[in-house]
């Protein structure tokens, strides 16, 4: 049977928009200059311990290896920055509170983009009939920027994430890999300019240079990441930001043009847009489980949560109710948590040389 690819690829994006995404393009497979950039960047070591950006080899730079018979490419966004979030800068400019990336303080995104994405391989399959398709939503090598980029949704910023000229960077991405031969938007072409707010910014000089990420710096990275200890040279310069980072998406100029999210299920839950470190710290396994059910933070677990907001009480004002939170945490079992215990500690009893 014959389709008429050119009307169905508009109308899968009007279904895209239906289903509650912003904005839905189409493109080809082709990546080589992408890998390229892939591979060097793996080679100089800057995924850190993020081994599995390695072991996928070409799958993520390569579609059709990874779903075979791929041919296009759907890439959608969604806008998530929730609008009954507390300003950003003022909880960062409060070293007594805890800072959490904006796309983490409602619910985890990979299941309700996930449904989006599959209902929208359902609406096609009504018009088309069965197809090869298959979703994916931050679960699998992709290299969804650059594909993104490709269907027209945005230009990779200096700072590598995506940029789009008329809603900013606050936003996921999700992929419909398809057997469909449908007809490919234009790129979208790059617009930063001398613009370097987002290098100028960045705590730990993890942007070493434009469109060049050092996730061993990043932020994001070692919070979230990084399962183990954080070197010693970066946890002052992470301030009370315990989990992820957004300071090169708030300086950078193109987010005035941001939108809020319109998703119930992207508004603030249990008061973590601005929550205090000493009961953030306070939180039990059972109660941190149940806070963070349904949540992106759900993933690094406990010890790693406690590790986050130690290194953020050590950054914050000495303070005896500080003090006496982490003396809590003192003999905690994990030899994790006591060692970023025993610095903050140190940094609030005036007593670090280390970090000195």
């Amino acid at each position: 049977m014959s389709h008429d690819y050119a009307q169905l690829a508009h109308d899968i994006k009007r279904w895209g928009v239906e289903l509650g995404f912003q904005q839905v393009g189409i493109t080809a497979t082709e990546l080589s200059a992408d890998e390229a950039h892939l591979l060097d960047w793996l080679a100089a070591g800057r995924h850190g311990e993020m081994d599995y950006m390695a072991r996928h080899g070409t799958r993520r730079s390569r579609p059709a290896e990874l779903h075979a018979g791929t041919l296009r490419v759907i890439s959608v966004r969604m806008d998530y920055d929730p609008p009954d979030a507390r300003d950003a800068w003022e909880v960062l400019g409060d070293p007594d509170l805890g800072y959490v990336s904006r796309y983490a303080l409602g619910r985890d995104y990979h299941k309700l983009l996930r449904t989006r994405l599959q209902r929208l391989a359902d609406r096609i399959a009504t018009r088309v009939g069965p197809f090869g398709y298959r979703a994916f939503v931050d679960s699998a090598p992709v290299l969804e920027k650059a594909l993104a980029r490709n269907a027209g949704l945005g230009w990779i910023g200096k700072h590598t994430n995506l940029i789009n000229a008329q809603a900013g960077s606050w936003f996921f991405l999700g992929e419909l890999y398809t057997d469909l031969p449908l007809p490919c938007d234009a790129p979208a072409s790059a617009h930063c300019g001398t613009c370097t707010r987002c290098l100028a910014v960045c705590p730990t000089q993890a942007i070493i240079a434009p469109y060049q990420l050092d996730a061993r710096r990043c932020i994001a990275y070692l919070t979230i990441e990084l399962r183990g200890s954080i070197p010693l040279e970066l946890r002052p310069l992470i301030g009370n930001r315990i989990y992820g980072c957004d300071d090169c998406q708030l300086v950078c100029p193109w987010n005035k043009f941001a939108r809020k999210s319109v998703e119930p299920d992207f508004a603030v839950r249990h008061g973590l847009d601005g929550a205090s470190l000493v009961r953030l710290f306070a939180w039990d396994e059972a109660e941190f489980l149940a806070r963070t059910a349904g949540s992106a933070i759900r993933r690094i677990g406990h010890e790693q949560w406690l590790r986050n907001v130690a290194v953020a009480l050590g950054n914050a004002p000495r303070d005896a109710a500080i003090v006496a939170a982490l003396r809590t945490r003192e003999h905690h079992p994990s030899a994790l948590v006591r060692e970023h215990v025993r610095w903050a500690l140190d940094r609030q009893l005036g007593r670090d040389t280390a970090a000195a």
